[in-house]
């Protein structure tokens, strides 16, 4: 029988110990994924530099430069989800997310150092990285078997990743084959994410679903109709859902006690005292764990629940808080803050999507999954502000102690609320 959130059927059932394989349409999805981040960031690793010793704008102006794109970005991806379920048409909004990214690096090639142009191009590029991000996340759910999840998006995401890695070391290889021709980065991107939004037009299919690779879908039981039914009411219905409502208050709560990886790395600076040069690879160092554990931390979160990943990978991010207050060598706390926020990325990103998923019905996958991204992007944003506040008006330790009892507090309220249900509990089932 069709599961009442989902609107879809169980997937057949499979025989033990048979070998589960990702679909072919979640793996045509990491790929376009893992080139346009190539071509991403290219840009994003450069661009500070570009902007700030390049160009010589001020610190607060590129801080207002990435505040308003960032803000953009959270807020267009419900104007992205909703327009997604509006007749299905996941394909085609995300699509023109990566196009909209694609041109953008045009944009910042074209744009001569003027300072209109080149905030317009960064805000094309983050609009186009929102609009896109939930229909794509909506086709995985739709593509993927509800059991497998977790397995889908941790591979989607290691995909993403190896992108994420390649880009700037692209950069920084252009950079110094150039002598620092910050155009050649621009036109390189430019090419690397319109091959992206090639790959997407040809290899990534329409909206649907699909039980799992080579199942055929179950025919309908009698007096079933032939095609799921569409959910009705607007971007905001998922809430009436209990379980979903939780969902999205523990992204929030979560959120709002996330102080950002860019804070991390500039408390890691301060504390071992390193030259500047050496910056931008800090992220690199939590990448490549995360590219490492996040398909399995995505199994793991199929056999024994998405709920408990979800809050050891917020644990993991409050052991980093702590790492960064503890007396321990500076090597030790360098490896361990790496290694611990590759952990929280690989059990959370990937992970969320896939405990949302199942919760959503019918038409609304991409809506629902928008609204607890913005949430979760809005609270992180309010609590960079405020962690920024306070590390200026009373000092790093104490911002970063206030940080600690913050997530150590939402942590506990997550665990009481974020739903237990799986998709055989009649929890997931409920009105």
């Amino acid at each position: 029988m069709y599961l009442a959130t989902t609107g879809r059927r169980d997937a057949p059932p499979r025989p033990s110990g048979a070998r589960r394989r990702v679909p072919g349409t979640v793996l045509a999805l990491g790929a376009v994924s893992l080139v346009t981040d190539v071509s991403s960031e290219m840009v994003t690793a450069v661009l500070p530099l570009y902007l700030v010793f390049g160009l010589g704008l001020s610190p607060l102006q590129f801080g207002l430069l990435d505040g308003l794109s960032t803000g953009a970005t959270a807020l267009v991806r419900l104007l992205g989800g909703a327009t997604a379920d509006r007749g299905g048409r996941h394909k085609q909004i995300a699509g023109l997310g990566y196009a909209l990214s694609a041109c953008s690096r045009l944009g910042l090639l074209l744009a001569g150092g003027a300072t209109g142009p080149l905030a317009s191009s960064i805000v094309a590029d983050r609009l186009g990285k929102g609009v896109r991000t939930a229909p794509r996340d909506a086709l995985i759910t739709l593509h993927s078997p509800p059991e497998d999840l977790g397995r889908a998006f941790g591979t989607h995401r290691a995909m993403d990743t190896t992108g994420a890695l390649l880009g700037p070391l692209a950069a920084v290889a252009l950079l110094w084959a150039t002598t620092e021709a910050y155009e050649a980065v621009f036109a390189v991107s430019f090419c690397v994410g319109a091959f992206g939004v090639l790959l997407w037009v040809l290899l990534v299919p329409g909206r649907g679903s699909a039980p799992g690779p080579g199942a055929p879908p179950a025919p309908p039981a009698p007096g079933e109709p032939s095609k799921p039914p569409r959910a009705r009411g607007g971007l905001f219905a998922a809430l009436r859902t209990p379980a979903y409502r939780r969902i999205v208050l523990c992204a929030g709560l979560l959120g709002a006690a996330t102080i950002g990886d860019a804070f991390l790395y500039l408390l890691l600076q301060r504390r071992l005292a390193f030259d500047a040069t050496w910056f931008p690879f800090l992220p690199l160092g939590a990448a490549a764990v995360y590219l490492l554990l996040a398909v399995p931390a995505g199994r793991l979160a199929d056999r024994a629940g998405r709920r408990g990943p979800f809050l050891y990978g917020h644990g993991a991010l409050l052991l980093a808080y702590g790492l960064l207050l503890a007396p321990v060598p500076d090597a030790a706390a360098l490896l361990g803050v790496l290694v611990l926020l590759g952990i929280f990325y690989a059990a959370t990103d990937g992970v969320l999507m896939a405990l949302t998923g199942p919760f959503l019905a019918e038409g609304r996958q991409a809506g629902g999954l928008a609204l607890v991204q913005t949430v979760q992007a809005l609270a992180r944003v309010g609590a960079a502000v405020a962690f920024g506040a306070l590390w200026t008006a009373s000092g790093q330790e104490t911002a970063l102690v206030a940080a600690l009892l913050a997530l150590a507090a939402a942590l506990c309220c997550a665990a009481r609320l974020l739903p237990t249900g799986s998709p055989r509990t009649p929890e997931r089932t409920a009105p």
